[in-house]
């Protein structure tokens, strides 16, 4: 039963994998063929979109493939080695997220942006 239950997970976690891997490669066509239909803006906002584009599609497909990660190696292969590695890919994985984010943003995660601010709207209020 349990080596079932094992077998179930290691499907789960490869399934979930490949849907991480699927939405970065739809995410890179659709952004491609935004930026071909796009590419004669002359302001350079089409590059720049295409970037953020292709940034969005990347980060949330290592949320995916972080999530499959997890469930295999915890649910699966649960030793000591197993969970070091995976510690190690989180690790590796979300630096790349926060990098990412920072190119497609502008901002690191834990920043406020200047709209979301209670107290940037409070002032521009009192301002005018």
């Amino acid at each position: 039963m349990m080596a079932y239950y094992r077998e179930v997970m290691d499907g789960i976690g490869r399934a979930i994998d490949s849907v991480g891997v699927l939405v970065i490669v739809a995410g890179a066509i659709l952004a491609t063929g935004r930026f071909i239909v796009k590419r004669h803006d002359n302001t350079g906002m089409s590059y720049r979109l295409y970037r953020q584009d292709l940034g969005r599609a990347i980060l949330l497909g290592l949320e995916f493939l972080i999530a499959g990660d997890i469930i295999r190696t915890v649910v699966v292969a649960p030793t000591l080695e197993n969970v070091l590695i995976l510690g190690l890919i989180v690790l590796i994985r979300t630096f790349l997220s926060m990098a990412l984010q920072l190119e497609v943003e502008g901002r690191w995660p834990w920043q406020r942006s200047e709209e979301a601010s209670p107290l940037t709207s409070t002032n521009r209020k009192n301002e005018g």
